[in-house]
């Protein structure tokens, strides 16, 4: 797949040698489909090849319908209706692997690549949305108007992306199943506190504080090759476990969705009610 051929998300390379790369799916509020993720891996098989491409940013597309800061959408999640694949023609289709619904070819190819990635997060990051940025991302900064939401016991599933293995190292076993099996919002303060971010900044200095940061870690203002180096020193140690968990997240999910409890955790969501769970 082409940079042309990108439906769900946009790929813009810039003088400095930045790429930003933007969920662009607004009017789902940039939901993540498996087209989504095959076209994010698209991309970053790109950023490696390209000399001229140094680092990368993640963000995510503003409503065009609307300016208030609080109600921008980095990610609304994942995204699980058919129509995401309307018009994709059939030859693309094919490549899309949709048993792995844990993206472990994704997760992988991200954890792996060795130029830096930030991440702007602009609104609300909910599910697969912030657990791939963990995966992705290098830094992560985060508007004062946005928040956080793993989701997924209230929908019936279980965590994707590498997050079971990634969570309980940076928030510890206790916490990591106190946001997983209650789903709280999280919003930037506590994130921060959480250290899931780095920063949270006022909304209208989020991108412009991102590009800064970025800058100082590509030539001539940072020492590209080093960088590069002590992320795959810091990266390289854990990619097998990783894989590992990767594998059991997609038999947990190979279980879970074809579960009563997950049709009625979508049913709930879309009829925007308490769900009625049975345990099956």
């Amino acid at each position: 797949m082409n940079l042309e051929q990108f439906r769900d998300i946009s790929y813009q390379l810039d003088d400095d040698g930045i790429v930003t790369l933007t969920f662009n799916t607004p009017q789902r509020k940039n939901a993540l489909s498996l087209l989504t993720f095959f076209e994010i891996y698209a991309a970053i098989e790109q950023f490696e090849q390209d000399n001229s491409a140094h680092a990368m940013i993640l963000t995510g597309a503003r409503d065009p319908n609307s300016d208030d800061p609080a109600k921008e959408a980095y990610s609304s999640g994942g995204y699980f209706n058919p129509d995401a694949f309307e018009g994709v023609p059939e030859e693309v289709i094919k490549q899309i692997d949709m048993s792995d619904i844990a993206q472990k070819r994704t997760t992988l190819k991200v954890l792996q690549c060795e130029k830096p990635i930030i991440a702007a997060i602009n609104g609300l990051a909910i599910g697969g949305a912030f657990t791939f940025t963990l995966a992705a991302a290098d830094q992560i900064f985060m508007s004062e108007h946005a928040w956080i939401q793993l989701p997924f016991a209230k929908l019936g599933i279980s965590v994707e992306l590498g997050s079971s293995f990634m969570l309980t190292r940076l928030l510890g076993f206790q916490k990591a199943k106190e946001i997983l099996f209650y789903s709280e919002k999280i919003d930037a303060q506590q994130a921060l506190q959480l250290q899931l971010v780095n920063k949270v900044l006022p909304h209208e200095e989020l991108l412009s504080y991102t590009r800064q940061k970025t800058l100082q870690l590509i030539p001539p203002a940072g020492a590209g090759l080093a960088i590069r180096e002590m992320k795959k020193l810091l990266h390289e140690p854990h990619i097998d476990a990783i894989g590992h968990a990767l594998d059991l997240e997609n038999q947990a999910l190979g279980l879970l969705f074809k579960s009563s409890d997950f049709a009625e955790g979508i049913a709930a969501r879309v009829e925007r009610r308490p769900p009625v769970f049975t345990g099956s």
